[in-house]
């Protein structure tokens, strides 16, 4: 997934920044305030995706004695910045400019070259975000589009996506509004569809910042996981029964779980490293996002099948490494 995620970004960041440098070009020539918010909001997409990609090169950094579970997620704090930085930056800096030209009109010089450029943005956009959309399609599997992104654990996938969406709706709402204004001769249009962009830019990073905050606080497993390995820890026949299967991402692809499972009494202390042994590996082998398994081993005495068990006793923690 982590190779997938870097096309994707990388396909943004070419298409971003020879769009960015041509938004300012024409802004400059025709004074257009919606070319303007444009070409910040092309901009800010640039500097996103470096961070996306410094994000991805830093969860590969191995865990040390002060990091024991790695770097993880640092994508989830770096997707989390780009929220901040589209809803400070992007949106901030288009809304201002929008009121400022509404409340002193003044009409844009050369409207031909925003089309021309608008043209070949929606051109060079349409074809990045149908490269990010075929990647996430192939994450998403059966799944929609919302649902997967809410149980997604990648968020660089659908930050990009997402990027790309709001990109394509701005590029339609600047060549409505600059057309709108040259037809009426209304020239503070061109203001109020800066305003909508950065309106579109801010919903875009408040949704953003909401799905990336569960997985920075410390998001679990997605239920079918969690199902699956409770299913695996219960299937011993001297497991009476499993208490608490507790999952975390520590980054898309770094699972750390931990169980707390009630055996029998009668069980030697050979028989219970051996299955837990057995209950860590076919766990890992289920789910190799699964990295490291922490047990709690719990022994109970059961007179009769009609009593009712006594309080665990004698517990430990064990974690089998690969």
């Amino acid at each position: 997934m982590a190779s997938g995620s870097k096309k994707v970004i990388y396909a943004s960041l070419a298409g971003n920044t020879a769009i960015a440098v041509t938004k300012f070009i024409a802004t400059s020539i025709t004074g257009s305030s919606a070319m303007l918010s444009e070409g910040v909001h092309s901009l800010v997409d640039v500097g996103n995706q470096v961070l996306l990609l410094h994000g991805l090169r830093r969860a590969q950094a191995p865990a040390s004695a002060a990091f024991p579970f790695g770097h993880g997620k640092e994508i989830y704090f770096w997707s989390f910045v780009v929220a901040i930085l589209i809803f400070a930056v992007g949106a901030g800096v288009s809304i201002y400019e929008g009121i400022h030209q509404i409340s002193d009109p003044h009409p844009i010089t050369d409207p031909t070259v925003n089309y021309v450029v608008l043209g070949l943005a929606i051109v060079f956009e349409g074809a990045a975000f149908w490269f990010a959309a075929r990647e996430f399609a192939t994450v998403r599997g059966d799944q929609g589009a919302f649902a997967a992104v809410r149980s997604g654990k990648d968020p660089t996938m659908f930050v990009v996506l997402f990027e790309d969406a709001a990109a394509l709706l701005g590029l339609f709402v600047a060549l409505i509004g600059i057309a709108v204004g040259q037809l009426t001769g209304l020239a503070w249009l061109d203001g109020a569809s800066a305003v909508v962009i950065g309106l579109i830019l801010a919903a875009t990073a408040v949704w953003l910042a909401y799905e990336t905050k569960s997985l920075l606080i410390g998001e679990s497993a997605t239920a079918p996981i969690v199902e699956s390995i409770r299913s695996i820890a219960s299937s011993p026949s001297h497991v009476l029964r499993v208490n608490e299967v507790l999952t975390m991402h520590m980054g898309p692809e770094f699972i750390l779980a931990n169980l707390s499972i009630e055996f029998h009494d009668d069980e030697s202390t050979e028989s219970l490293e051996v299955s837990i042994a057995r209950i860590d590996r076919e766990i890992k082998a289920a789910h190799p996002r699964v990295k490291r398994v922490f047990i709690k081993a719990e022994t109970v005495t059961v007179t009769r099948a009609t009593e009712t068990p006594e309080e665990p006793r004698d517990s430990s923690f064990s974690d089998q490494d690969e």
